[in-house]
């Protein structure tokens, strides 16, 4: 809300500049076209046509500046309607600066014509004779070159005047191409952070991987070497089971072997003992039946 009002107060302020701006600049006008008349000499000596046309032209400078102004105030203001009576009076000041222009080129051909005359006047006055026609061509000469001084000084001043716009136009000019130069330098300064963060992270992975290779290294070393001591560890048992296995088979071959040469021999010791049997049973029978 106090934004709002500031917008209104400048906008107040800026139409009570134009109005003070446009009167004067009408007045500076008013002075160039009667400038050179009858009657008006003291002026005309106080106020050169040059100086005239400078402070005219500061006067429409001046103007077209405030329409500049208003008319980035005029967005700002808080309602439509104003909004839209503040472009229809500023439409209508540019209308009144183009007017007050042509008034001025106007007044510029009226004041050579109003010089022309008083030139032809004062030759005709100084053609005559008489010591009023003296007196005349001195005071001419004497104002021609006040004038001619005035104006050298007026003109002198105007092109410092002028110098200097440029020099602050050039400043200006300068200042914003700084400004943009460093806008541009904060946004190669983000872009370079933004890219060091970046490079940090790819750093941070690239050692993690190479951390993972290591290790995963380490791992597929261990695990192969696990598995060799594994299969020679197999080939091992393997081989010894081999081993015992040929030595078991040899050992019963060794048996069935020893057992068929000791069968006979058995056979014969059951045959022997079986005879023996068979003497003593009669023997036996004998005693009992004697008994």
């Amino acid at each position: 809300m106090e934004e709002i009002d500031k917008v209104v107060e400048e906008v107040e302020k800026v139409k009570k500049e134009w109005n003070e701006a446009y009167s004067k600049t009408q007045d500076h006008i008013k002075a160039i076209g009667e400038y050179g008349k009858s009657g008006r000499s003291k002026e005309d000596e106080k106020n050169s046509l040059a100086r005239l046309n400078g402070i005219a032209q500061d006067g429409l400078s001046f103007l077209s500046s405030l329409d500049f102004n208003l008319d980035l105030l005029a967005p700002q203001l808080p309602t439509q309607q104003e909004v839209d009576s503040a472009r229809k009076l500023l439409q209508s000041w540019k209308t009144l600066t183009q007017s007050l222009r042509q008034s001025l080129r106007n007044a510029n051909l009226q004041a050579k014509a109003n010089l022309r005359k008083a030139a032809q006047e004062e030759r005709e006055l100084l053609l005559g004779g008489g010591e009023e026609s003296t007196v005349r061509r001195r005071n001419l000469q004497t104002k021609a070159g006040m004038t001619s001084a005035a104006e050298s000084i007026t003109e002198s001043l105007r092109r410092t005047r002028q110098l200097m716009v440029q020099e602050v136009e050039r400043n200006t000019s300068t200042l914003m191409t700084l400004d943009e130069s460093t806008g541009v330098l904060k946004k190669a300064e983000s872009e370079y952070k933004g890219h060091r963060s970046l490079l940090m992270r790819t750093r941070n992975l690239l050692s993690t991987m190479q951390r993972q290779d290591i290790i995963d290294r380490v791992i597929l070393g261990v695990g192969f070497l696990l598995f060799s001591l594994a299969v020679l560890y197999v080939v091992s048992k393997r081989i010894g089971i081999l081993t015992l296995q040929r030595k078991v088979t040899g050992a019963i071959k060794a048996g069935m072997v020893g057992q068929a040469v000791q069968r006979p021999q058995a056979v014969a010791d059951d045959m022997n003992l079986h005879q023996v049997r068979v003497d003593h049973a009669p023997l036996q029978q004998q005693i009992h039946d004697e008994l």
